[in-house]
């Protein structure tokens, strides 16, 4: 299933007007033994999107991030990275790409800044005269500057995550590859976090951020792509995907009681809207237009007939249940 690019400004057409790609993945599957850790999927994902991968524990998003990295070599099916072929030249790629998987690694007797130089010893985008710059920075942009002597064993789970945050953004990066980046982070961490995918979506690039924290995926991405036991169920465009929800319709209107009453009565499902106005949705029943009679009929004050664009996490739900 392919994402569509309707609403990634970020991205430049090529001279044959189709947006470029971050990465894309054709049939990738991944078998462990009996396992089937990931089946057959198709993805492509658009330069310039921030892209969000939702899916239960299991459901497979690690191993397709791996996959797409060079990390794991696939079972069957081909991927690509920023326009290298995986695993065989993705160290072209790489340089261009920022990735925090599985949790960060560090030496756990150095301090924070000694572990990240060590990081940046190793990227060959910067010289040794630029490392002690691009550390700083780093740390100072996730907020750990003023841990950064202390030694790593020292530090809480969320300290080690902005730490491993930090690695990935030592230089400007085409493409971030965030797996799980807010486990352990207090509100203040999920929050910088936030505003850092906000800057590198602004700055042009891509990023890739797998998360349970569906608020946080509805707040910051333009994509996204749902995994179920190993298959994608869905992939596209964020808005495109709520708008075609089945979300219902929100009536505004002060007389609420009566609203329902003449809803229920003919038929239709309806409930009060937990909002700050006063509405009811309406999820089954007639036609817009015919609700709108069968108010105003009844002496119900309709102010505001729209429709109801479901929420992530209920989209998530319905994409999910029942699923194997």
């Amino acid at each position: 299933m392919s994402l569509s690019t309707d609403a990634t400004p970020a991205a430049a057409p090529t001279a044959a007007g189709v947006a470029p790609l971050a990465a894309k993945a054709a049939g990738l599957r991944k078998v462990y033994g009996r396992t089937v850790a990931v089946e057959g999927i198709d993805l492509e994902v658009p330069t310039g999107s921030v892209l969000g991968m939702l899916g239960p524990n299991g459901s497979g998003k690690t191993t397709l991030i791996r996959m797409l990295l060079g990390l794991t070599r696939p079972s069957a099916g081909t991927a690509e990275l920023l326009g290298a072929s995986v695993p065989d030249a993705v160290a072209n790629a790489l340089p261009h790409v920022g990735a925090l998987v599985e949790g960060p690694g560090f030496h756990p007797f150095l301090s924070g800044r000694e572990n990240l130089r060590r990081v940046a010893a190793a990227e060959p985008l910067l010289t040794s005269a630029q490392i002690p710059g691009a550390v700083g920075t780093a740390l100072e942009r996730v907020g750990l500057t003023h841990a950064a002597d202390r030694r790593f064993r020292g530090y809480s789970l969320g300290m080690k995550q902005r730490l491993g945050l930090a690695g990935a953004l030592l230089v400007p990066r085409k493409l971030v590859v965030l797996d799980e980046p807010t486990n352990g982070l207090d509100p203040a961490g999920t929050r910088d976090v936030r505003r850092i995918i906000g800057e590198l979506h602004a700055g042009g690039a891509t990023v890739i951020v797998s998360s349970h924290l569906l608020a946080e995926v509805e707040a910051t991405c333009t994509h996204v792509a749902v995994l179920q036991s190993g298959s994608l169920v869905a992939a596209g465009e964020l808005r495109s995907l709520l708008d075609a929800g089945t979300g219902g319709l929100v009536v505004v209107t002060p007389d609420v009681d009566l609203a329902l009453t003449t809803l229920r009565d003919a038929g239709a499902t309806a409930f009060r809207d937990a909002g700050a106005e006063p509405a009811v949705v309406v999820s089954d029943g007639p036609a817009a237009p015919e609700i709108v009679a069968l108010l105003v009929r009844a002496g119900v004050a309709v102010h505001e007939v729209r429709r109801r664009r479901p929420r992530l996490e209920e989209l998530f739900a319905q994409l999910t249940e029942g699923s194997s």
